[in-house]
C-alpha cells in the first residue's frame, strides 16, 4: 500500500467502513511511514475537536435556497462534449457484448490473465515491510510511541504507544515489554522528544550496568544504540547513544567498530571528541591506533586532531 492509497483508506477506517481485508495493509503501512502516521494522528485529533462542537441543524430557508440553486445549476449544464459522447458509445458497445457471449468471455479471460501476471510482478518486487513490534496480549502492531514518563528516583517507566487507538503500559525498566517499547521508540516515535527520551533511557540502562543485550544480538539494546549512533540525524541523540555504549568498548568489537566509525565519519565535532576519549582503554588495539594516528595528523578539525594526539600520547605501551 502506498501513501496515496493509505490516506484515502484512513477516512474509511476512521468511520468504520473499511473492509476487513484492508485493515492489515493499512496498519502495516502506518507502522513504516512516519508521514502517514502524522496524518492519521491529525485526523483523530481533528475529529475529536469537531465532536466537542454542537451540531447545528440547517434552517428551512437555507435548504430551500440550496434546492433552487441546484435546479438552476442543472438547467445551466451545457450540451455533452465529445468525450461524454465517446463514453456513451462505450456503454453501448458494452451492451453489444452482452449479445456476443464468446467475445465477452475471451476479453474477460485476457483481462484476468493480465491482472494475475501484474499482481504477481507487484508482489515479487514490492519492498519488504519493516518488522512490526507486537506485545503480549496486544491487538496488533505498534504504530508509534507517543510519550515516555519516568517516575523520579525509580526505575518505573510509563510508555504511551499507539496502534490505531492510543494505549499505554507502565512497568520497570527491567520489564521486557518496556524495553521492547523503548527500542520501538527509537524508530517509531511520534515526536523528536519521545525519540530522544527512548535513546536516553536505553543508554541509562547500560550505564547502570543492567543487561543491555536483550533477547538477541539483532534486537538488543546495545544493537539499538549502535544504530542510533550510526544513523540518527540529531547529534544530541548520538551523544546519548555513545554514552550508553561506553561500558562495552573494551569487550565488544562491534561496539568498538561503531565508535571508530563515529570518530572517522560523524558530522559533529562533539560526538567525535567523545568517541575519541572513549577509546583510551583500548588504545593499544592496532585498528584503534591506526584511526587515532590518521585523525591526529590529517583531520581538518584542530580540536579533534588534538584529542586524538592526547590519547596517543597517553598510550605508553604503544610500540
Amino acid at each position: 500500500m502506498n501513501c496515496e492509497t493509505a490516506q484515502q483508506t484512513m477516512i474509511l477506517a476512521h468511520y468504520g467502513e473499511l473492509p476487513d481485508e484492508t485493515h492489515l495493509p493499512l496498519e502495516q503501512h502506518l507502522t513504516g511511514c512516519e508521514d502517514c502516521r502524522r496524518e492519521w494522528n491529525a485526523l483523530i485529533a481533528l475529529n475529536e475537536s469537531l465532536a466537542a462542537l454542537p451540531v447545528a441543524e440547517p434552517s428551512p430557508n437555507l435548504l430551500a435556497a440550496s434546492r433552487m440553486r441546484l435546479d438552476e445549476a442543472l438547467d445551466a449544464i451545457p450540451p455533452r462534449s465529445a468525450g461524454q459522447r465517446l463514453l456513451g458509445h462505450a456503454f453501448r458497445w458494452l451492451g453489444l457484448l452482452q449479445g456476443a457471449p464468446a467475445l465477452a468471455t475471451l476479453l474477460l479471460g485476457v483481462g484476468f490473465l493480465g491482472g494475475n501476471i501484474l499482481n504477481r510482478y507487484q508482489v515479487a518486487h514490492s519492498p519488504r515491510l519493516p518488522t512490526t513490534v507486537l506485545l503480549n496480549g496486544g491487538s496488533g502492531p505498534i504504530a508509534s510511541v507517543s510519550g515516555i514518563v519516568q517516575t523520579p528516583n525509580s526505575e518505573v517507566v510509563q510508555v504511551n504507544y499507539n496502534r490505531l487507538v492510543p494505549e499505554s503500559i507502565q512497568g520497570s525498566l527491567d520489564d521486557p515489554q518496556i524495553r521492547q517499547l523503548l527500542m520501538a521508540g527509537t524508530q517509531l516515535a511520534s515526536s523528536n522528544e519521545v525519540h530522544a527520551n527512548s535513546v536516553a533511557l536505553l543508554a541509562q540502562e547500560c550505564i547502570a550496568g543492567h543487561d543491555c543485550q536483550g533477547n538477541s544480538q539483532q534486537d538488543g539494546i546495545r544493537s539499538t544504540l549502535m544504530s542510533s549512533l550510526r544513523g540518527d540525524k540529531n547529534s544530541a541523540v548520538r551523544l546519548k547513544a555513545l554514552t550508553g555504549l561506553q561500558p562495552y568498548v573494551a569487550d565488544d568489537e562491534n561496539v568498538r567498530d561503531a565508535v571508530l566509525d563515529a570518530v572517522l565519519r560523524d558530522r559533529s565535532p562533539d560526538v567525535r571528541a567523545q568517541a575519541i576519549s572513549m577509546l583510551t582503554p583500548v588504545h593499544a588495539d592496532t585498528s584503534v591506533r591506526e584511526v587515532l594516528r590518521s585523525v591526529s595528523t590529517r583531520d581538518v578539525n584542530p580540536a579533534v586532531r588534538n584529542a586524538s594526539f592526547q590519547v596517543l600520547q597517553g598510550a605508553s605501551d604503544i610500540q
